[in-house]
């Protein structure tokens, strides 16, 4: 048996970083790709005095990861599913491939060198392209 997902509930996650990021830092988040960007210089700011707090933490894991989710959907054609490599959150799927929002945002979240929501998303197209060409004999 499989979970259902949530999908309204994590939307109105996602539109609720919007309006966090907008009341606290005074940045727009518009549900584009680059608006990642934007959000990982959010990142940046949070963690600017240390590691977050375990309850601060989990407030913007929850809407980071929901807002890039949706990012990702909107995208990329996707939507909200389960999956095994994500136990207590949800993962996004389009065109066959599955990809964990909450498993990148955790990351950034912790301050992991050289990894960005940015990059979740845009290098989705080449990471699909080479997924469909490893089944193609040369």
């Amino acid at each position: 048996m499989t979970e259902a997902v949530p999908a309204a509930a994590l939307r109105q996650f996602a539109e609720e970083c919007v309006a966090l990021v907008a009341q606290e830092y005074g940045r727009r988040l518009d549900w584009s790709p680059e608006s990642l960007d934007e959000l990982d210089g959010v990142c940046e700011l949070l963690l600017a005095g240390g590691p977050l707090p375990d309850q601060r933490l989990d407030l913007w894991w929850k809407l980071i990861g929901a807002y890039a989710g949706e990012v990702f959907i909107r995208a990329h054609g996707g939507a909200w599913t389960t999956h095994d490599a994500a136990p207590g959150a949800y993962a996004v799927s389009a065109h066959g491939m599955t990809a964990l929002p909450f498993n990148t945002a955790q990351r950034v979240l912790s301050g992991e060198p050289y990894k960005s929501l940015g990059s979740f998303v845009r290098a989705f197209p080449a990471i699909l392209e080479r997924g469909r060409g490893a089944g193609k004999e040369s």
